[in-house]
């Protein structure tokens, strides 16, 4: 729905996925693709699978991280904000419904 509700807002966007796919005409990529300019990376896994993600996301030098409701990582979110990497614990979906994404 996030991927679905970016693009329909003009907001550039990218997918990453354990499976290849597609949504909206947005590919989904398998990890861990090189991508430039990330603005946000938003969080839809638990803590414990994204640890594999870590060094992926911190390359990716997001300037945002978003962690939906119950993907939050004090761990993580303590390596992000030293990266002087903007945390943010909020639901993706109503960010973008209430203009504040």
């Amino acid at each position: 729905m996030a991927v679905r509700k970016l693009k329909y807002g003009n907001i550039p966007v990218v997918a990453v996925g354990l499976r290849e796919g597609e949504i909206s005409g947005v590919m989904i990529e398998k990890p861990f693709p090189v991508f430039e300019d990330i603005h946000t990376v938003t969080i839809y896994m638990g803590p414990k699978n994204l640890i594999v993600y870590y060094d992926y996301i911190l390359s990716l030098k997001p300037k945002r991280v978003i962690f939906n409701p119950g993907t939050e990582s004090p761990e993580f979110a303590e390596r992000l904000s030293s990266a002087g990497i903007e945390v943010v614990n909020a639901c993706t979906l109503i960010m973008i419904s209430n203009n504040q994404y």
